[in-house]
């Protein structure tokens, strides 16, 4: 049967953490495959955001949102044309402590015209200090790394350090990884445990 891909374990996970009602975050919309999914798990009564600094991934997004908009199963979308790094002020301050989820697919927009445009330490380690604040007790932060890349190895070590570093009473933290493939793309999982963060 094979072991779950990356993406689909950062699904499972995020699944089993969120609810209808639930307030979520795409730190990194891309295409919106991960947008929709959280928009299908917290429903009409909940809350989505999602950042990023592409048009075209906003559009992208809206695009694969539209049918949950015509069977009106849309949930409040906040689909933000900036960083993710701006996350601690563009999320409305009523959500600090109150994020079941935070997702992350870090690196470039697939297919894009501009494959230069990438995910980086500068903006991201801000964006995950910020989801963490956000984040519920029990919630989770889920970050799909791609060190095959250029930048990407280095922006994956400034990730791993970062979630290593973290105090184990604040958030546990899990790796998903193919161990025999080391440009292969990994997944880090943060669960919160406690309402303080570093």
């Amino acid at each position: 049967m094979g072991f779950l891909s990356v993406l689909s374990m950062a699904h499972k996970w995020i699944a089993e953490r969120t609810s209808l009602g639930d307030i979520a975050i795409d730190a990194t919309a891309g295409g919106g495959v991960d947008t929709l999914m959280l928009a299908e798990l917290v429903g009409p009564s909940g809350t989505v955001y999602a950042f990023d600094i592409q048009q075209e991934a906003l559009d992208r997004t809206k695009e694969r949102l539209a049918p949950l908009a015509s069977a009106n199963r849309l949930p409040t979308m906040m689909l933000k044309l900036e960083s993710h790094a701006e996350m601690a002020v563009a999320v409305h301050g009523s959500a600090v402590g109150q994020v079941s989820a935070v997702m992350f697919n870090l690196g470039y927009l697939p297919g894009s015209s501009d494959l230069t445009i990438i995910t980086s330490p500068v903006s991201t380690l801000p964006a995950l200090d910020a989801a963490l604040n956000l984040l519920r007790s029990g919630g989770i932060l889920t970050c799909v790394l791609y060190p095959g890349h250029p930048g990407g190895a280095e922006e994956a070590a400034s990730v791993e350090e970062w979630a290593t570093e973290l105090p184990q009473q604040t958030a546990q933290t899990v790796i998903y990884r193919q161990l025999q493939r080391s440009s292969a793309p990994y997944l880090i999982a943060i669960e919160k445990r406690a309402a303080a963060v570093r």
